[in-house]
């Protein structure tokens, strides 16, 4: 399996252990690490897989909002803010979100903002670095969102 963006995989209870127990093995170059590297390739392998992607917008007023949030994370604007620039009022663009994309704005905003997160962690980017740059207020407020939306800490995702 290659993967070129963040993607989300069905992990086993076996899976879970092959890699909790893998990378906490102080040497890997072992024979019986070798071995434990092989079946948890084999498992992720065979891991089912679902990208993580943030819905896109068919509303040439809502894609233009989105283009700037996904091009900029950290921008705070309102929805009022960002409708003045796109020809929409905060109210239109609202129904918008809910209508087309099946979440509220601070949802799909969150879900904006943990995606690129995820790229930037991804690339070996600090804990701090990721929620500064994703618009997040502190690291406190990141790592919180991050674990309640996706089940763990950015700290055990790297």
């Amino acid at each position: 399996m290659k993967l070129h963006e963040p993607t989300a995989l069905a992990v086993s209870p076996l899976l879970r252990e092959l890699l909790i127990t893998y990378t906490e093995l102080t040497d890997r170059e072992t024979p019986a690490g070798k071995r434990m590297r092989a079946v948890l390739l084999d498992q992720l392998a065979t891991a089912s897989e679902r990208p993580v992607r943030v819905p896109a917008a068919r509303d040439p007023r809502l894609a233009a909002v989105c283009a700037v949030l996904e091009t900029d994370p950290s921008d705070t604007r309102g929805l009022d803010a960002l409708g003045r620039a796109a020809g929409a009022s905060g109210r239109t663009l609202t129904r918008l979100f809910r209508d087309e994309m099946g979440m509220t704005f601070p949802q799909w905003r969150t879900q904006v903002r943990l995606y690129h997160a995820l790229r930037l962690l991804a690339e070996g980017h600090s804990v701090t670095t990721a929620a500064l740059q994703c618009g997040f207020a502190t690291a406190s407020a990141f790592i919180d969102v991050f674990r309640r939306s996706l089940g763990h800490t950015p700290g055990s995702y790297l």
